[in-house]
């Protein structure tokens, strides 16, 4: 499989790990889950982040669910693997599995132990040389998760310092400012131009972040087509027709990204779609009410018909 690179663009979609009802990995869904992926347009997959429960596999677990991925992807789309963990022993076990298992890269955020911007910077460092000169990786600047606020300024000196660090998964939020700040940088020769995709919020700020000069999204929505497709309308210079299809996905965009619930919200609506055979969400996890799964419904429906005016 073609290594990451600062040329990654499009939609690497950050995946869910289907489990049965009883809680176990679900290898046929994950089979299932990739081909709809594909069908849809992503141009690469994320296995393993924050919303895939990766702190909640086992290390052999999280060994057999990449494995399943990339024997299912086959080489045809890049797949990129969380690889944060709280010492680097861990990290680099993981890292080394699945680079040898054919994953394109690995993502890496920060852990909410470091503070100042120099022990940002020199954790960053530590992570470059952990992983090794052969291994491309994706720096994650998600506060919202992590309680780590890296500047501008801070993200400028990791990429000057780990120069196998070829992506960054923007989340700060918000963060069109950062994310000007950054390419304004690289256009001046002033850092490395890396590739830069977007995760806010399931993409709730895709088109903005797309005009500041972002490469595409790395997030994750029960409906990967609207990224896919305002991501290809943006491309060719369709600013309104982004915006048009963007506002037609938003109100149950927005509805999945409600803290706590959310996964809840995207597995379920993975259910109704075919592509997994249960909603099951490993604790510590939320269950969906029967009011949310009418709220659901309502917006499903409401989606539809927009969808259908805009042709």
């Amino acid at each position: 499989m073609k290594p990451l690179d600062a040329s990654a663009q499009g939609v690497y979609l950050i995946t869910v790990t289907p489990f049965t009802g009883s809680g176990a990995l679900d290898l046929a869904s994950t089979d299932r889950m990739v081909d709809f992926c594909l069908d849809k347009g992503v141009t690469g997959l994320t296995v393993l982040g924050i919303m895939g429960e990766a702190t909640k596999l086992t290390m052999e677990e999280s060994r057999a669910f990449v494995r399943r991925v990339l024997a299912r992807v086959d080489g045809r789309v890049p797949v990129v693997v969380g690889a944060s963990a709280p010492g680097f022993a861990a990290m680099k076990e993981l890292t080394d599995s699945v680079m040898d298992l054919g994953a394109s890269g690995v993502m890496v955020a920060p852990p909410p132990t470091v503070r100042t911007d120099d022990q940002i910077v020199s954790y960053f460092q530590m992570v470059d040389e952990t992983l090794g000169p052969r291994v491309p990786w994706a720096l994650q600047d998600h506060p919202v998760s992590t309680t780590v606020q890296m500047s501008p300024s801070v993200i400028l000196r990791i990429l000057k310092n780990s120069p196998t660090c070829v992506m960054l998964k923007h989340e700060d939020w918000p963060g069109l400012a950062k994310l000007s700040a950054l390419r304004a940088a690289s256009d001046k020769g002033e850092v490395k131009r890396v590739s830069i995709l977007t995760g806010n919020g399931g993409g709730l700020f895709l088109p903005e972040e797309l005009t500041r000069g972002a490469d595409g999204a790395m997030t994750g929505f029960a409906y990967p087509e609207m990224m896919v497709d305002v991501v290809a309308a943006h491309a060719r210079g369709d600013r309104a027709r982004a915006h048009d299809l963007f506002d037609a996905y938003l109100p149950l965009a927005r509805y999945e990204q409600q803290a706590g619930v959310g996964l809840a919200v995207r597995k379920y609506l993975f259910q109704q779609r075919g592509v997994i055979a249960s909603d099951f969400v490993r604790r510590p996890g939320p269950k969906l009410s029967a009011q949310d799964v009418a709220d659901i419904q309502w917006l499903v429906a409401r989606q539809d018909r927009r969808l259908r005016e805009l042709g």
